[in-house]
C-alpha cells in the first residue's frame, strides 16, 4: 500500500497515544504478579498485541478491555509453550526471552521477516552464564531456550540495547538466588532502563542500584498486584510535535503526561533549542513555532526514536540540524541513519551520513517525492509529516502505523492533513 501526501495545515485538539514501552513493561509484569493486577491506559497496537499474546501463551489469564487490561492469573512455569510469536516487537521477545529462561521446557520464540534480523546474542549468551540452554542459527530469532536460570553474577555489553538489560532486571527477582548485574561499556538508551525499574519499583519489587547504569542487584521477590497507569507516549508526542511545528496553525495535545521517567521527553528540550515556545502542563501541551528554526547540534544517544521527527526538522531549519551518538538506531526495525539520508534527499535537503549521526541542511529547492519508508512506523509518520510541509509526497507502507500509533493517518486528516491511501 503506499498513499498519498498533500501540502497542508493542521489545527485543532488531538489526544496523544499511551506510552509503548511502559504499555510493554506493564502487561509482563502484571502478568507475573497477577491477582487482579490492573493495567489502565493502554496502547492497543500490534506490537502491545504481541506482549499480550505471549503472556497468554505463557499461561497468564486476562480481561481484556479497550484501554485497560486486569491479569486474573499469574504466568504459570510449568505450562508446555511450544512456541512464541511475538511478529516485530523487538521488546517483546527480549523481555520474553528473560521469562521464557524460568520454564524448564525449552521454548521457540521467532517474529516476523523483520524481527529476524535483529540481535539476540548478548541476551542468549547472558541467559546461558547463569544456566539457560540457549541456541539460534546465527545469534537472531528464531531461538530456542531452556531453563531454568538459577541467577548469580551476570554481565551484559550495554551498547547494543538496553531490552536485553530490562530483560535480566524483569526475571531477576523470580530466581533462586537473585541476579547481580553488571552492564559492561557505555550503556545505550538509558531511559529506557530507568522506565523498567520504574515499573518494577510500582509492582513492589525492591531494585538495588549499585552504580547507576553499571552495576545492580536484585535479591528473590515476588511482584505484587497493583494498578499501574500508562503516562503519554513521548515518541509520538514527537512526531505531533513535529507535525505541528512544521504544518501547525494552533494545536493542542492533550493526555496523562504523568511523572514516570521518559528519555523522549527530551524532545521538548530540543525544540525550545531550536526556538519553538513550548506550554506544558500536566494534562496538555501547546507550542508555538517561529517562522524558522535556529538549527543546532543534538546527541540522541539516549532517545534514538528521535532521529526521525528530529530529522524532518531541518525543512524549516535556517541553519543545518547534526545528530549525533545514535548509531543504534541502525539495529531498529530499519537502519534508520541509512533510510533517512537516502529519502529525505529525494526532497532536496542536502544530508551527510555519518556512522553514528546525520548532518541535515534545508535548501531553497524543496520538492515532492516518492519515499520508501521500509515498513517502518516511525519513519512511514515522519516522512507524512514531512510531505504534508512540502506536498505531493507518495509515501510507502502505511499500515505499518498499526505498530505504534494506529489511527496516526486518521488523526492527521481530522486535524486538516490531506492524506491518501491508495
Amino acid at each position: 500500500m503506499k498513499c498519498k501526501v498533500e501540502k497542508s495545515k493542521i489545527s485543532g485538539q488531538i489526544i496523544c497515544p499511551a506510552n509503548k514501552s511502559y504499555t510493554h513493561r506493564a502487561i509482563f509484569l502484571a502478568s507475573l504478579a497477577g491477582n487482579n493486577s490492573k493495567v489502565e491506559n493502554i496502547l492497543r497496537s500490534a506490537d502491545t498485541a504481541a506482549t499480550i499474546e505471549a503472556c497468554k501463551k505463557f499461561g497468564a489469564e486476562m480481561e481484556i478491555g479497550n484501554s485497560s487490561i486486569m491479569v486474573k492469573n499469574p504466568i504459570k512455569f510449568d505450562k508446555i509453550v511450544p512456541e512464541i510469536n511475538t511478529e516485530n516487537s523487538g521488546t517483546t521477545i527480549r523481555i520474553a526471552s528473560g521469562i521464557a529462561s524460568l520454564f524448564t521446557e525449552e521454548i521457540t520464540l521467532t517474529g516476523d521477516s523483520s524481527l529476524q534480523k535483529r540481535p539476540m546474542q548478548p541476551l542468549l549468551d547472558a541467559l546461558s552464564s547463569i544456566g539457560a540452554q540457549c541456541s539460534s542459527t546465527d545469534g537472531k530469532p528464531p531461538i530456542k531456550i531452556k531453563g531454568k536460570i538459577s541467577g548469580g553474577d551476570v554481565k551484559i555489553p550495554g551498547n547494543f540495547s538496553s531490552q536485553f538489560i530490562s530483560a535480566l532486571l524483569i526475571s531477576a527477582p523470580l530466581t533462586e538466588k537473585g541476579i547481580n548485574l553488571t552492564i559492561e561499556g557505555n550503556l545505550v538508551s538509558k531511559p529506557y532502563l530507568d522506565a523498567t525499574i520504574a515499573t518494577m519499583r510500582k509492582f513492589g519489587v525492591v531494585v538495588q542500584t549499585l552504580i547507576p547504569y553499571k552495576r545492580y542487584n536484585i535479591t528473590p521477590q515476588k511482584y505484587k498486584e497493583t494498578t499501574f497507569t500508562v503516562p503519554i507516549d513521548f515518541s509520538s508526542l514527537a512526531l505531533l510535535l513535529s507535525s505541528t511545528v512544521l504544518n501547525g496553525d494552533e494545536i493542542t495535545i492533550k493526555g496523562n503526561i504523568g511523572n514516570l521517567p521518559q528519555g523522549d521527553e527530551v524532545f521538548i528540550d530540543i525544540l525550545e533549542q531550536l526556538g519553538v515556545s513550548v506550554m506544558i502542563n500536566e494534562e496538555e501541551i501547546k507550542i508555538k513555532s517561529p517562522e524558522k528554526l535556529t538549527g543546532g547540534k543534538f546527541d540522541l544517544s539516549n532517545s534514538p526514536d528521535l532521529l526521525p521527527p528530529l530529522a524532518i526538522l531541518a525543512l524549516k531549519s535556517s541553519a543545518p540540524i547534526e545528530i549525533v551518538n545514535v548509531k543504534h538506531a541502525r539495529l531498529k526495525e530499519t537502519d534508520r541513519i541509512a533510510i533517512i539520508a537516502r529519502e529525505l534527499v529525494k526532497l532536496g535537503i542536502k544530508i551527510q551520513e555519518k556512522d553514528d549521526g546525520l548532518i541535515l541542511e534545508s535548501s531553497e529547492n524543496l520538492k515532492g517525492a516518492v519515499l520508501n519508508s521500509e515498513n517502518d512506523h516511525r519513519l512511514f509518520m515522519s516522512f507524512c509529516i514531512a510531505g504534508m510541509y512540502i506536498g505531493n509526497c507518495t509515501i510507502s507502507d502505511p499500515e505499518s502505523v498499526d505498530v505504534s500509533f494506529p489511527n496516526f493517518i486518521e488523526e492527521m486528516n481530522r486535524l486538516g492533513g490531506k492524506i491518501q491511501v491508495n
